[in-house]
């Protein structure tokens, strides 16, 4: 049964002055709120590994934020922002990268309303040679509201990747209210970031240092990844007062069959880093259900795990993933997930979550109340009444699953 859930009751009043607008000047001296069973303490981010179990499993999410927004001008001098969400034409987002004069994308389009059918020019404002020589056009294919498809054409023979680092800048989120800047590039980006494909950053892996990395390591504690492409989906608020009318965006993810595996054998504890790797990892239980059920996995549907009652366990599930990739010979399982997780979910892989402070009425909120039993707000009173940086670049929490 969907949960009937009002957003307002998710709220929490959050000045502009807590949200931070920079990185502190090291990745790892954010400080880190520890909740446990009620129970919150306080700590720096680069005490992380002393929290954590020995012989337990951290997963990360991989995916690198790519420079994905693009400025062009109408013959008119009007200006027109694009914003690339997800290929469609080649519609794998390596194929789309390695593109070499011409590359359709799904956008959220900038002025959208001035933008009638003419074709646009990039804005070349200190008239870089380099960008001059790309000859970078954008036509529009077809729009709805504020979304489009568009086709990007240039010259010169460099793969699509190429161009955008070229051309692009790289999308901060919209709430911290100023434009890019060259440390984002650097800091806005996880240390471990490796395959293409975010409109954002999976923030709660940008406190990440090489040495807290080691320490974890150093600890026996094995580390893994996954990979899901986060969507511009992400900064949508949720309209109206109930949550059963949200649309989540559907976002793709890679897991390794090693991973699928060691989740299938084992018995350690999980920490997910990051929201976007639990809606990963516990898509997976749908996905074997899927492969249970219909032979093959599916996209893992918004309000999937509220519909029914599931009679399999996890290692079901998930042992019915890895013996269809075993006879398909494939070596991960790729998929799409629009999952939503709310107060009533049930767990079924990740112990321990490593995330930020997020936005008040976001499904993010949502998603930490249903790990930690529905206790939100005694996290975010304590932060709000102790000087905790708020949203992505602020402060870090290591929050234990309710049991």
């Amino acid at each position: 049964m969907i949960p009937e859930i009002h957003i307002e009751d998710y709220a929490y009043s959050l000045d502009d002055s807590r949200i931070a607008k920079y990185p502190l000047p090291e990745r790892d001296s954010s400080k880190l709120l520890h909740y446990k069973s009620g129970k919150v303490s306080e700590y720096i981010f680069r005490d992380l590994p002393s929290l954590l179990p020995d012989n337990s499993l951290m997963v990360f999410n991989d995916t690198k934020v790519v420079p994905a927004r693009l400025r062009f001008a109408k013959p008119t001098g009007a200006n027109i922002e694009i914003f690339c969400l997800e290929p469609v034409k080649p519609a794998e987002y390596n194929t789309a990268f390695a593109a070499t004069d011409s590359s359709t994308w799904k956008c959220v389009i900038g002025n959208a309303k001035k933008w009638k059918g003419d074709v646009l020019e990039l804005i070349n404002p200190l008239d870089s040679r380099e960008i001059s020589d790309l000859s970078m056009t954008a036509v529009l294919e077809d729009r709805e509201g504020q979304t489009g498809l568009v086709r990007f054409e240039w010259k010169g023979g460099f793969p699509f990747s190429r161009v955008l680092e070229i051309c692009g800048t790289i999308p901060i989120p919209p709430y911290l209210n100023r434009e890019s800047e060259a440390l984002d590039v650097e800091r806005y980006q996880t240390l471990y970031a490796r395959i293409r494909g975010s409109v954002a950053a999976p923030t709660a892996g940008l406190h990440f240092t090489q040495a807290v990395l080691d320490r974890i390591r150093e600890k026996g504690i094995d580390t893994e990844t996954v990979c899901l492409h986060v969507g511009a989906g992400t900064f949508l608020p949720v309209k109206g007062s109930l949550v059963s009318r949200h649309s989540m965006h559907r976002e793709p993810f890679v897991v390794s069959k090693a991973l699928l595996e060691a989740l299938r054998d084992g018995n350690r504890s999980v920490t997910a880093v990051g929201t976007t790797s639990v809606r990963t990892l516990e898509s997976l239980y749908y996905a074997g259900v899927s492969c249970l059920e219909k032979g093959v996995p599916e996209d893992v549907e918004q309000w999937a795990p509220y519909t029914r009652e599931y009679p399999y366990s996890t290692r079901e599930a998930l042992d019915a993933i890895v013996r269809y990739l075993d006879a398909n010979g494939l070596e991960s399982l790729s998929l799409g997930t629009r999952i939503i997780i709310v107060p009533g979910f049930r767990f079924r892989i990740v112990n321990r979550l490593v995330t930020n402070f997020h936005q008040p009425e976001s499904t993010l909120i949502l998603l930490v109340s249903a790990f930690v039993g529905g206790d939100w707000r005694t996290i975010y009173d304590y932060a709000l009444s102790n000087g905790f940086r708020f949203l992505s670049y602020g402060d870090s929490s290591l929050l234990e699953r309710a049991e």
